[in-house]
């Protein structure tokens, strides 16, 4: 009997268990070893040569767009289609928050017009750029970077839908999400329904050093004790406080689950493109939905498996009949009440907002059985069938 099948869920192993079981008898459950040794594999993971822990994405954000020296009232470029955290950072900072339409085919931001925009802005008005790899379709960073070093901008990779996923480059390369070769930095985060599940954590990765230790201070309030860094030595005791930043720590409990997750990543993506093979097999030609975009410069992370149809609505409640819990990512951020003060509204970016009009996220993760998939597929055929 086929059981609620949710959008996206966690898989806990006994080795998981066990990993964090051992920390729990170690001397640190915070601030110890164990977060450095999930830094150093995940940033082997991702080919960056730095990567920096904290207490989630949305504080992988924040502290990113602050090590990067945002300026008040200076402007960011990101998608309205997104999670809010990814505008969010930018307000924390003082920015201001500039949004850009998105791609049809790709769902991703619309390179074509940061360029546009840019061209039509003010050359110190814009400090940024944070592309978001939305359900694991790589942003062409090569490209992304040809503009930003026009306009003399930084670049933040929003890459917590797409480890594992990458794009061929010019030189016929292929580019992890998150390492650092185009963008000065990127984020990662380790919610249970993303690739690597740490309960919540995310990390920050860059091939950046003087960004690197930078975020360290940062995310621990802003205290260094390195002593080449301090200003004066009084003992052993003595640390110092030498920027304003946040305890957006992480716990060597969370390190270790993370650990454990991240040795059968590779495992798990696996699964998850498979998956997806099924469903754009099964799915073609049925009704009218549109399957996700790619083509062979991309190897998709399927963090997400998004189809486009004019019967979402109806679609979505009914699978919810069915046990088949999908969502919606995500609702145009422009259009919610707390960003239209700033001016926004209805309108500014018809692309995305078709897009929200029709999209549904099918279910996706590497436990997902060939069972559950086909159910999935039969009742998806069924409602369409009704419809003809």
């Amino acid at each position: 009997m086929i059981k609620s099948i949710p959008y996206g869920k966690q898989y806990i192993t006994e080795e998981d268990i066990q990993a964090v079981i051992e920390v729990l008898k170690s001397d640190y459950l915070t601030q110890g070893p164990t977060i450095e040794q999930f830094e150093q594999a995940f940033a082997q993971y991702i080919g960056s040569k730095y990567a920096v822990a904290v207490a989630n994405g949305t504080a992988a954000l924040h502290l990113a767009v602050l090590a990067l020296n945002l300026e008040k009232g200076k402007k960011v470029i990101t998608t309205p289609i997104t999670f809010a955290a990814s505008a969010n950072c930018v307000l924390y900072a003082g920015g201001e928050v500039e949004f850009v339409d998105i791609d049809p085919k790709t769902y991703t931001i619309d390179i074509n017009k940061i360029d546009y925009l840019l061209k039509r802005l003010k050359s110190n008005e814009v400090r940024g750029i944070i592309p978001v790899d939305l359900a694991g379709y790589p942003v062409n960073m090569e490209d992304l970077k040809q503009i930003a070093e026009r306009y003399g901008l930084w670049l933040l990779e929003d890459a917590c839908h797409a480890p594992g996923g990458a794009f061929k480059d010019s030189e016929g390369n292929w580019q992890q999400c998150g390492n650092g070769t185009y963008s000065d930095a990127a984020i990662f985060s380790f919610h249970p329904v993303k690739h690597i599940a740490t309960g919540e954590g995310g990390m920050i990765t860059t091939n950046n050093k003087d960004l690197y230790e930078k975020l360290k201070i940062l995310r621990t309030h802003g205290i260094t004790r390195d002593k080449n860094l301090l200003s004066r030595y009084d003992g052993g005791w003595y640390y110092e406080m030498q920027m304003l930043g946040f305890n957006y720590r992480i716990t060597d409990i969370q390190a270790a689950l993370g650990i454990s997750q991240l040795k059968r990543a590779q495992q798990g993506l696996i699964r998850r493109r498979q998956i997806a093979q099924v469903y754009l097999k099964e799915l073609s030609n049925v009704g009218d939905i549109v399957l996700p975009y790619s083509n062979d410069t991309i190897k998709h992370a399927y963090h997400l498996f998004i189809i486009q149809t004019n019967y979402r609505k109806e679609l979505y409640e009914f699978l919810r009949t069915k046990n088949i819990f999908c969502q919606v990512h995500y609702i145009p951020i422009h259009t919610f009440p707390f960003y239209q003060q700033f001016g926004w509204k209805w309108g500014d970016f018809p692309v995305a907002e078709s897009y929200y009009q029709k999209c549904l996220s099918l279910p996706m993760f590497p436990t997902l059985s060939d069972d559950e998939i086909s159910y999935v597929i039969h009742c998806i055929k069924a409602f369409f069938q009704n419809k003809e």
